[in-house]
């Protein structure tokens, strides 16, 4: 079943939106999917923009699904690199300007794919943002290390991804996660009148100042290739097991609603009951 819808805003601008309730988790087949996606619309050249949103309350692109690593580490991509990580590389490097629409929960893996996109406005309201991984033991795979010290400095990253905490985004737009924290009755309007801004120019020059841009910040793919193998190899870390019973002792005592809404609060308490 399809988890996106893609629809054609104006003749230049298209939407991709992501639906996968209750809580937006990312699957094998959501990355595949959406690499289908970045593919199609990177050879239709009469495209010039791609809005990314969500139609589910609360979540923009949550994390990895923790069923689904196996078979998310196992997603072949065309080069060297795997698919979870290729995703992220097709984002930055696709041949027109993505912009993310982000109201809910961005974090691990969808957080990671979220830095890829060009542009990131964010609802002041309900946008969150969080690294989660080393809260459970792990390490990101798809880039978030790399892109997330470029846009936010060494010790901010360092902050955000080693104590997990959720940054509302306000923060997150103080630190360079996103482009900018707007009020939520505006963000639609603001992200359609960027959008059909950018389409309405001349797609050489758009396409050769994005160029320009990648090239002095997109990181290597050896680098990106290097975090993914050490995040493979730390689901069977020493910490991971004992982590994961944490983790369902706290969801039968509160609920996995409330977990994944405030994943970034109940992390700190998963220490003392690993």
């Amino acid at each position: 079943m399809s988890q996106f819808t893609v629809v054609d805003q104006t003749p230049k601008v298209r939407r991709v939106t992501f639906s996968s309730p209750p809580f937006n988790l990312i699957g094998a087949d959501t990355v595949a999917e959406l690499i289908d996606i970045v593919d199609h619309l990177s050879g239709a050249e009469q495209v010039r923009v791609v809005i990314f949103d969500s139609a589910t309350p609360g979540f923009f692109l949550n994390h990895v699904d923790s069923d689904q690593i196996p078979a998310i580490a196992a997603l072949p991509g065309s080069g060297p690199l795997p698919g979870f990580v290729e995703l992220g590389v097709r984002l930055a490097a696709a041949p027109f300007v993505s912009i993310a629409s982000i109201r809910g929960r961005t974090r691990g893996g969808g957080a990671e794919y979220a830095a890829a996109f060009d542009l990131r406005y964010a609802s002041r309201e309900q946008a969150i943002f969080c690294q989660p991984e080393v809260g459970f033991g792990l390490i990101p795979g798809a880039g978030g290390t790399e892109r997330l010290t470029h846009l936010l400095g060494r010790d901010r990253a360092l902050e955000v991804l080693l104590t997990g905490e959720d940054y509302d985004a306000d923060r997150a737009a103080q630190y360079g996660w996103v482009t900018r924290a707007i009020p939520d009755a505006e963000l639609d309007d603001v992200v359609n009148a960027v959008a059909r801004r950018i389409a309405s120019f001349d797609r050489h020059a758009v396409m050769a100042v994005k160029a320009q841009v990648n090239r002095s910040t997109l990181p290597p793919e050896e680098n990106l290739l290097a975090s993914f193998v050490e995040s493979v190899r730390s689901t069977t870390g020493p910490g991971v097991e004992a982590r994961g019973r944490a983790v369902g002792t706290l969801v039968a005592r509160i609920g996995i609603d409330d977990l994944e809404r405030n994943l970034g609060q109940h992390l700190g308490s998963l220490a003392e009951q690993a």
